[in-house]
């Protein structure tokens, strides 16, 4: 971690790793799903979530590194309880795939970590025709959720416990698009910009989780939702882009985090009590924090919301 690392009200800080803000922690009984946990903050995740007794599914793109993480937690873990699921959320097929499964094979569903992404790439369409980030990192974790959310809530039933939704966003979700989401204008090749591109996925995270929690609120039911700014963190994401690495290894010198560094808001957010009937927050270091007023914007979240839909509905 950088040279800046000041506790907050959670008694955690950005040099908190995810296993120590879940020291103590037993979650044992309780299923989890982290998508995109084949690399990255998500391979920590699903690994110190299954330190904790989880059961964890990595929900992969990738199988073959799916199973070499599994394996790796495995003989760290000799007893963990890892499942590995091939999900492509570029692809709605795929989504509904995996969704369908999972639905059908009786397993609970306590805690919904929406992780995987795609970085800041050149313009390019989803196998739906749809632009490429925001099909990866919001439309397929919107339909992906809202295809879980009845086993989420026949599992917070039964067990009487709280269901948790948890987005993975990124502070760069108010450096996007002037309108915030270009509605009329997601498959505009003559103004798309890449990096604006991915600020208005990461936006679309935040106001996902903050309609959700809307939502659950309204209809009565046990099941938060929440987002996150993980931290600046030498992933994929940012080694297979020239900028993000040139801003990282400026600004990494101050901010910059490890991996597990990196996993601890993720899992404090999914786990921990301090969380506990916390909704439609915002998390930067394992403690509530601002986002941007467009991320605040419940008319913004309800539109995106119906678009979401309306793009995610069988035709």
């Amino acid at each position: 971690m950088g040279i800046f690392s000041r506790k907050g009200a959670s008694g955690f800080s950005a040099s908190s790793t995810a296993e120590k803000v879940t020291q103590g922690i037993e979650g044992t009984g309780l299923t989890a799903i982290v998508t995109g946990a084949s690399s990255g903050i998500g391979a920590e995740t699903a690994r110190v979530l299954a330190l904790r007794g989880l059961h964890v599914v990595m929900a992969v793109r990738n199988m073959d590194a799916g199973a070499t993480v599994k394996e790796t937690i495995l003989k760290e873990i000799p007893n963990a309880k890892i499942d590995v699921r091939q999900l492509d959320l570029s692809s709605l097929a795929s989504v509904r795939n995996f969704a369908s499964d999972y639905n059908s094979s009786g397993l609970p569903l306590n805690i919904l970590i929406n992780n995987a992404g795609a970085g800041a790439t050149p313009f390019k369409l989803s196998q739906d025709s749809i632009e490429l980030v925001f099909a990866t990192n919001h439309l397929g974790h919107f339909l992906l959720t809202n295809l879980l959310l009845e086993t989420m809530k026949s599992t917070s039933r039964e067990s009487n416990r709280e269901g948790r939704i948890v987005n993975v966003s990124s502070l760069l979700h108010q450096y996007g698009y002037r309108e915030g989401i270009r509605f009329d204008k997601i498959n505009d090749t003559a103004g798309y910009n890449r990096y604006f591109a991915y600020a208005q996925s990461k936006l679309a995270n935040v106001l996902h989780a903050n309609e959700l929690t809307r939502r659950m609120k309204e209809e009565g039911v046990e099941i938060t939702a929440n987002s996150l700014h993980p931290g600046a963190i030498g992933t994929k994401i940012t080694r297979n882009d020239c900028f993000f690495q040139c801003l990282f290894n400026v600004f990494g010198i101050f901010t910059g985090k490890t991996i597990p560094q990196g996993a601890a808001t993720t899992c404090f957010v999914a786990l921990h009590p301090q969380v506990q009937g916390v909704s439609g927050e915002y998390f930067v270091d394992c403690n509530i924090a601002k986002s941007s007023s467009q991320a605040k914007d419940a008319d913004l979240a309800a539109k995106l919301w119906d678009f979401s839909l309306t793009l995610t509905n069988p035709k």
